[in-house]
């Protein structure tokens, strides 16, 4: 099955009006969500499967919660701010559409629907949002390289972090995987510098123990204690030394 072009919530309080944009966008290739007004349509945007929406077709007259209120509060909702809007208004409804165009709106859609218009009005919202999307993710996936040069420098950079940014075929992706074998290559270099230390610290705590010892050994007293022990050997090896 082919998947959706994207993902459209369609936010209209008449019924008939609602089914006829779920159907053309149906007929374009479109998942379209219903929303039959703005209180309905902000659970949508806030709930699970409010990351998913790629444009809201938003109707400005509707009961409860209208198309102007519902934008400001898409609009200051960080989350949300995200999602293209297009509003849905009549031909005579001119100074409303700049109205929302102020607010933030993406762009407009005029009654009675045009199947053409619809298809443009949705296909550049849809593609200014996964630009906005691919922007974002890129920025988001920079920091990850920036934050692994910080935890490089603290000792703490795991490779695979960066494993989601390393898979990209263009020169972030690339930076990430030189970067990643840098700081592989880095920390095996410092756990040989670490073994070399040890081995040397090794090395030099027997040369002091050595050099102790000849400093002890070379001492007039110890001489003299040699000498007296080999002595009292001669003495206890002499032929005839008696038992008791």
């Amino acid at each position: 099955m082919k998947p959706a072009a994207g993902r459209v919530l369609v936010v209209e309080d008449a019924r008939l009006n609602r089914a006829i944009l779920v159907r053309a966008l149906e007929a374009q290739g479109y998942e379209a969500v219903e929303a039959e007004n703005g209180v309905r349509a902000l659970e949508v945007l806030s709930g699970a499967d409010g990351g998913r929406i790629d444009v809201v077709l938003l109707d400005l007259e509707m009961p409860e919660l209208d198309g102007y209120e519902t934008l400001r509060r898409i609009r200051g909702d960080d989350a949300l701010r995200h999602v293209p809007v297009i509003v849905i208004s009549a031909v005579d409804e001119l100074a409303s559409v700049v109205r929302c165009i102020e607010m933030g709106a993406a762009d407009y859609l005029p009654k009675p629907f045009n199947a053409a218009v619809l298809r443009a009005r949705v296909s550049t919202s849809l593609q200014a949002k996964r630009a906005r999307d691919l922007e974002l993710e890129y920025l988001e996936q920079v920091a990850r390289v920036t934050d692994a040069a910080v935890a490089v420098e603290s000792d703490a950079f795991d490779p695979a972090s960066l494993d989601p940014v390393a898979a990209r075929p263009d020169a972030l992706g690339q930076l990430a995987r030189t970067f990643q074998a840098m700081a592989v290559e880095v920390r095996a270099r410092e756990e040989r510098l670490r073994a070399q230390v040890r081995e040397l610290t090794i090395e030099i705590d027997e040369a002091r123990q050595a050099q102790r010892v000849a400093e002890i050994t070379d001492t007039d007293y110890f001489r003299g204690l040699r000498s007296r022990a080999a002595e009292l050997r001669r003495i206890v090896d002499a032929p005839g030394t008696a038992e008791g």
